[in-house]
């Protein structure tokens, strides 16, 4: 039998054929929009739920860790029983977070006593950084400034500080709950991919994730904390009354990045020039603080950090523009964390490695060798 003659007529694609690839594509588009609005409204609506679960995991994966490296080292030939060493890490970390609330909060009534007895005297001392453009416009930014209710912000800011102690005891029955599981976690991990290679790289992803983030946290708590402390000793020096709470707050806001250190450092100058009423000695405490955070968080900070963070500084912003706007200040805290976590995932995912060389600062995200860092990790944890 004679074959027809192949033409390029034979080829070309049917009507019907391009019609359903097209709706095939629309359709797919329509519902990756549709589920990315959905995961932004349970984002939303859950954030108080969501929040103090990040939390819980980020403390649950440094105290993990810690008592990982408690149990290889042991006391002698006498070891610490892993139900043990949970307990006694549950109770620390509800200790020090009950405590780190309490103070915080009173940190808070104390800021919002002391700014209410300079409410009078804010707008006037405002006023006057413009008076060099003239009376008329030193009248005008005092009208302006004198609509703002300063005192019901505070207020309103106070109540939501409240809510502190209640996301407080949530991260602790979360990290309890977590510690009970972690004894099971390797076989979950194995029944569920039903395959030990799989199970075994899932292991160490999770094991990079828990390792670089608990490094940045350390590295960030301690630059954070020298940074809160010399702010205090400025503020102490300059005899503000706030020094205190001034070291507190710049300690909480350096932990976001960019961001943090120049609020904290704007926020201590406001204070000065408010109580002091003297604009040379508030350029100088500035200038200070200002000299402080950049020394700090430009030099020390990025050589104790190495490559260890691996992110983009683009990156971190979007990432705290994202985060701030679905869950506010709390988001702005963990949004380095779920950004390095994201950024590791999708480096071991051969379709989404794309996004991990744009979240990484060089074009070069993590690779399975480096997964070898935190392959002893996973394998201790799930061996228990």
């Amino acid at each position: 039998m004679q074959r027809a003659p192949v033409t390029a007529q034979n080829h070309k694609p049917r009507p019907e054929l391009a019609y359903k690839t097209d709706s095939y594509r629309v359709s797919t588009v329509t519902q990756i929009i549709i589920a990315f609005a959905v995961v932004l409204f349970l984002l939303v609506q859950a954030r108080f739920l969501l929040i103090s679960l990040a939390t819980a995991i980020i403390l649950f994966s440094l105290t993990s860790d810690a008592i990982n490296s408690i149990a290889r080292i042991g006391i002698g030939p006498v070891r610490v029983p892993n139900w043990l060493a949970s307990i006694v890490a549950l109770v620390l970390i509800s200790t020090a977070l009950l405590s780190l609330s309490a103070v915080i909060l009173s940190q808070a009534n104390t800021v919002l006593s002391t700014t209410l007895a300079y409410t009078d005297r804010a707008p006037q001392a405002i006023a006057s950084m413009f008076a060099w453009l003239g009376p008329d416009a030193e009248t005008a930014v005092l009208n302006s400034v004198a609509t703002f209710d300063v005192a019901g912000y505070l207020r309103a800011i106070a109540g939501q500080a409240g809510s502190l102690m209640q996301g407080t005891v949530l991260v602790i029955l979360f990290v309890g709950f977590l510690f009970a599981e972690r004894v099971w976690f390797g076989t979950k991990l194995q029944s569920l991919f039903d395959d030990t290679a799989q199970a075994e790289k899932v292991g160490r992803i999770i094991g990079s994730i828990i390792h670089r983030v608990n490094y940045y946290l350390l590295v960030k708590t301690f630059v954070s904390g020298v940074t809160g402390l010399m702010v205090y000793a400025v503020a102490r020096a300059f005899e503000l009354d706030l020094a205190a709470a001034l070291g507190i707050l710049t300690f909480v806001l350096n932990y976001i990045p960019s961001i943090g250190s120049i609020v904290a450092t704007v926020l201590v100058a406001l204070v000065a020039f408010v109580q002091l009423a003297d604009g040379t000695m508030t350029l100088l405490i500035f200038l200070v603080v200002g000299g402080i955070q950049f020394l700090n968080g430009n030099i020390i900070d990025p050589m104790l950090m190495g490559r260890a963070l691996r992110v983009s500084s683009f990156g971190i912003i979007i990432s705290l523009a994202f985060w701030a706007a679905i869950w506010g200040i709390p988001g702005m805290f963990l949004a380095v964390p779920i950004m390095v976590s994201l950024m590791i995932v999708c480096s071991h995912v051969p379709g989404l490695r794309p996004v991990a060389v744009l979240l990484s600062r060089e074009g070069l995200p993590e690779t399975d060798s480096d997964l070898d860092i935190a392959a002893p990790k996973a394998s201790r944890a799930s061996a228990r």
